[in-house]
């Protein structure tokens, strides 16, 4: 929901300015930057440094929402339709303009567009659509990166070749159903299947990360590491061109540093604002911007942990924890209590209350059935920041005082969002519970966070999380022959992973956006990024 507020106009921005703005940020302004004339450059406040910009390598949504803007999948998501309109965003063509799924679930026949440039001048065909999945997938092909291959293997694992048949068409071939796939190849986040200048990953190979080439509706400008990020509109694209000529991606992690610089005009846009902030800006003049993405902020329980490697400890850490306290009272209702292991905006979503509502009677019973009336330390590890992230060290603040409660002492270490990811890719390791924040709108992901095939350091199971009894269901499911019949069978997951306590969803983030008044065309679609393609300034007199 976006709630509209007065303009304050370019007067703000030109008083921001003139009390002195970084000289990169001024510079950038009378180029025609954020404010003024004719020349427009939207300035984002992001929330933590990016990871690299090479789509299919990095990790985290606030990477993504930058490479996104330079890279495109074969399938992409509408996110021109608001959340409340749109809970699960549909599926549209992206550099795939349609495709075609055999009878038996085994083949896809994509037909790749024609007319599409990289920003590098080479053209788009089916021999690059091959040689990207080829490097994401492919051992034995010389592009092969094997960090691209563990960041995209959810989406490649069941792919038995792939084939180009003409110069505009690409088939893959699979070795089973797999249900999910086509939503797989729109993800983004932890990799993504955006495709890259073959003829730029040969002249830069892995420093294509220092020289981005796709074939999105922005192209790369510069870097200035722990600065800013800088894109240019690309008039060349094939879709619609951006009325935007920039746009400036600054992280800044701490979330009052945010808000600070989009009241002194420094910024357009921040994300993750402080919750005890949001209400104050939008009575400043600002406007809110959010939604309900496919968003779970959870826990992960180091199964090789004495104490988590009890389905009754696990129940009670999720009994005690207050979720609706955290969501109304910590985050000021920018987020809702998580009662499912899914978010809400996905099709299998099954709310149990009585696995997730605060019940410190019942945590304190289950603790005594294993002999743990008396308690026990452990840890928990997250993040100072990062992408749905929201506030992770108050929330894990939070959690340990729940906690204390039932007689669990937990540690909490910290790290920032970059480093964390990479501790976090690693497994559990002697920690006995880790946090992330993610999902997305096809169930699979559960598969993803639970499997066995999925237990890190080769995929995102960082809890060593082994069921076989949930296996052979998300397996059932991923092998449907009709969605309605998919989604039973992850409806029955789902229930299985509740009942082991396999997770802690806590919350569900409302991605909450400030923007200034000036900003016009921002949408908060069903999904973790967004499309800056319709997004404008209008300053006033």
């Amino acid at each position: 929901m976006q709630k509209s507020a007065k303009s304050l106009g370019w007067k703000r921005r030109t008083k921001a300015l003139a009390a002195g703005l970084t000289l990169s940020l001024a510079l950038a302004a009378c180029s025609g930057g954020s404010g003024g004339g004719d020349n427009q450059t939207l300035i984002i406040g992001i929330e933590s440094e990016a990871d690299v910009l090479d789509p299919q390598v990095a990790g985290g949504w606030v990477t993504w929402r930058i490479n996104s803007q330079m890279y495109e999948p074969l399938v992409m998501h509408d996110l021109q339709t608001p959340s409340e309109e749109a809970p699960v965003p549909e599926l549209r063509p992206g550099l795939a303009e349609s495709w075609e799924v055999s009878d038996d679930g085994l083949e896809y026949t994509f037909n790749i567009r024609q007319g599409v440039t990289f920003h590098d001048g080479t053209e788009l065909d089916a021999e690059a659509v091959e040689y990207n999945i080829r490097r994401m997938w492919d051992e034995s092909a010389p592009q092969y990166n094997a960090t691209a291959a563990g960041q995209t293997v959810y989406v490649w694992q069941f792919v038995e070749d792939v084939e180009t048949v003409d110069e505009h068409t690409v088939v893959v071939r699979m070795t089973q159903p797999f249900s999910p796939f086509l939503r797989m190849l729109a993800q983004g986040g932890n990799g993504s299947t955006g495709i890259i200048s073959p003829a730029a990953l040969e002249e830069h190979g892995e420093d294509i990360a220092e020289n981005p080439s796709g074939t999105g509706p922005f192209l790369f400008d510069e870097r200035v590491r722990g600065e800013r990020i800088t894109l240019l509109r690309n008039d060349d694209y094939w879709g619609d061109v951006p009325e935007l000529d920039s746009v400036i991606f600054r992280p800044i992690p701490d979330p009052a540093g945010r808000s600070a610089a989009i009241r002194n005009g420094e910024v357009d846009v921040i994300a993750v604002p402080s919750p005890d902030s949001v209400e104050q800006l939008v009575d400043e003049g600002f406007q809110l911007s959010d939604g309900a993405p496919p968003h779970v902020w959870y826990l992960s329980f180091n199964m090789q942990d004495e104490y988590m490697s009890m389905p009754e400890v696990r129940q009670a850490i999720n009994l005690a924890i207050d979720r609706e306290g955290m969501a109304s009272d910590l985050l000021q209702g920018t987020a809702e209590p998580a009662y499912d292991i899914q978010a809400p905006a996905n099709d299998a979503y099954v709310e149990r209350t009585d696995a997730y509502a605060r019940d410190l009677e019942q945590a304190r019973a289950l603790l005594a059935e294993v002999g743990l009336e008396d308690g026990f330390s452990t840890s928990l590890a997250t993040s100072v920041d990062g992408s749905g992230q929201i506030v992770p060290a108050p929330m894990a603040v939070f959690i340990q005082q729940n906690l204390a409660e039932i007689n669990i002492d937990v540690e909490i270490e910290t790290m920032e969002w970059i480093s964390y990811l990479g501790r976090w890719g690693e497994g559990a390791g002697d920690v006995g519970m880790m946090q992330m924040s993610w999902g997305m709108d096809t169930p699979y992901w559960l598969y993803i966070v639970t499997s066995q095939a999925m237990i890190a350091p080769n995929g995102p199971n960082v809890g060593y999380y082994d069921n076989p009894e949930l296996d052979a269901v998300m397996e059932q499911a991923i092998t449907a022959a009709t969605e309605e019949e998919s989604i039973e069978y992850w409806q029955q997951a789902n229930q299985i992973a509740t009942e082991d306590a396999a997770l802690a969803p806590i919350v569900n983030d409302r991605a909450p956006y400030i923007l200034a008044p000036e900003v016009e065309g921002w949408v908060s679609a069903s999904q973790e990024w967004y499309d800056l393609t319709g997004v404008s300034l209008n300053f006033e007199d």
